[in-house]
């Protein structure tokens, strides 16, 4: 910590009680970040104290350390809120329907940014910044698209973090696997390998530690990493919402598919196989993911923020990362920008300035690198430069680098027709889902694997026929058409030319 950024952020406390309730505390590494505040872009007309609600997690790390420096410069005041997803999911609409919602915020998971735009909730912010079109061009392509984050060409959502992450790799324990005689950074794992490799661990440690670790009662992680298994060995569909399991070349629903067919099949392999950790059907995923520098287990399929917890938790722990065991297919994302960091200006907000002015700062080379250096691979930044520029560790690098080869975007159905916001909203997912199917043939509440996954496809395409039917009677222009992107091949991104080509 240097004296420089202490004295700052001494100083905006002593005259700021808004950030008071920021608990500075256990931010960590991001004392270490340096913020040179650039000028404002333009008059900052702040009302009030300037609001701002997101997820947290690590970004929280960065926005604990960013805002007190940020307020300091403008003189304002700035209130964080770092909320777990359903607070928000219950939070924010409440805070709409009142008047009182953040000045920016992320939108509850899952909802289409159309229905934001529709319903009023949001304003672009297109006249608050100078020149925003070369701002833009600033940002890969793709980060930017019609029905996303733009509507009618104006600009409403802030893509500052890449969607190009798994949250389904391979992380191990390097002695663990090694002493198994197994490199999976040198040759990633087929299923088989996989397999193999969880017995022998488990074997060799005779009881003390297990192959495979999985936070069983988190249901999320089931279809995530069925999903993720499944595309590594070939299967092709989205991931969220009513693009859930749909083959987007055909518009087809295929959670029966082989493919996930065969991981599910894997899974129960280990399970037989004795080489997962028992008792994970009573931990979740962050516990599941705490227990590996513990030396509990040799392997877990999550995702990058692994990487800086457990480098800054357990310095110690001699772990690594290899591709999600597969054939070499690729992993599918629905866009280039993560949908659930985009960020949103209130309708409502009386201060727009200030949330444009941030904007503009993380949509820079050099926000985007402040952003990188303290974030890490956990969120990382969309600039691919910035992830080069930045100080995040060398294996944070090689697992963006490694996403890079590995992932691939997919047709974002509501980039093609806004409207179909109209079906999501009305979309009731069927019970059981996918993850809660996978997860009741894991434990053996249901035996029958591919039965199971028919009747899925069955209510999947009951719950979506119903959903468009009454869409289009309250006035929407869809149709299931909307889901079939015929020139769709997954092995490479699905960019703007391949929307116009349709």
């Amino acid at each position: 910590m240097t004296q420089m950024t202490t004295m700052k952020r001494r100083q905006f406390l002593a005259g700021s009680a808004a950030l008071g309730a920021l608990a500075l505390t256990g931010a960590g590494r991001a004392f270490a970040q340096e913020f040179d505040i650039p000028a404002p872009i333009g008059p900052i007309n702040a009302d009030g104290p300037f609001r701002w609600l997101d997820s947290g997690d690590q970004k929280a790390t960065f926005y604990k350390a960013f805002f007190p420096e940020y307020a300091s410069a403008r003189d304002i005041e700035v209130v964080y809120d770092g909320l777990p997803w359903n607070e928000i999911n219950q939070v924010l609409p409440l805070g709409i329907r009142n008047n009182t919602a953040q000045d920016v915020f992320n939108l509850p998971l899952n909802m289409p940014p159309a229905y934001a735009v529709n319903e009023g909730w949001v304003q672009a912010y297109d006249d608050f910044i100078p020149d925003i079109e070369t701002w833009k061009q600033g940002f890969p392509p793709g980060a930017f698209l019609e029905g996303l984050n733009v509507f009618n060409g104006k600009t409403y959502g802030l893509p500052y973090t890449s969607a190009r992450v798994s949250s389904a790799f391979t992380l191990y324990n390097r002695k663990y696997l090694n002493d198994a005689g197994y490199d999976p950074e040198a040759t990633p794992f087929t299923w088989d390998t996989f397999r193999a490799a969880a017995a022998k661990v488990t074997e060799m440690n005779a009881g003390r530690a297990f192959g495979f670790i999985i936070g069983g009662n988190q249901v999320n992680r089931w279809w995530d990493a069925c999903r993720t298994l499944a595309q590594t060995n070939g299967l092709a569909c989205g991931d969220t919402s009513i693009g859930n399991g749909v083959d987007f070349r055909t518009g087809e629903v295929v959670f029966d598919a082989d493919e996930i067919v065969g991981a599910i099949e894997l899974l129960l392999a280990l399970k037989a196989d004795g080489s997962i950790f028992p008792g994970v059907m009573s931990i979740n995923a962050p516990q599941a993911r705490a227990m590996m520098p513990q030396g509990a287990a040799g392997m877990i399929l999550q995702g990058p923020w692994n990487i800086p917890q457990w480098e800054r938790e357990n310095p110690n722990f001699d772990f690594g990362i290899a591709p999600t065991p597969g054939k070499g297919g690729y992993s599918i994302v629905g866009s280039l920008a993560s949908a659930s960091n985009t960020m949103f200006i209130y309708s409502k907000s009386k201060n727009a300035s200030v949330a444009a002015d941030i904007f503009h700062y993380l949509g820079t080379e050099e926000g985007q690198i402040a952003w990188g250096n303290v974030v890490g691979s956990s969120d990382p930044p969309i600039f691919p430069k910035a992830v080069e520029q930045s100080t995040m560790s060398a294996r944070s690098k090689k697992a963006l680098q490694m996403f890079e080869q590995t992932i691939r975007i997919s047709p974002n159905p509501f980039a093609r027709n806004p409207e179909l916001a109209a079906v999501a909203s009305i979309y009731q997912e069927p019970t059981p889902n996918a993850a809660q199917t996978i997860q009741g043939l894991f434990t053996g509440q249901t035996t029958d694997i591919k039965g199971e996954l028919t009747r899925l496809v069955s209510a999947t395409n009951t719950a979506l026929d119903a959903a468009f039917k009454t869409a289009k009677e309250n006035g929407a222009n869809v149709s299931r058409d909307d889901l079939v992107f015929p020139n769709w091949d997954p092995s490479k991104d699905y960019v703007a030319s391949d929307y116009e080509a349709l």
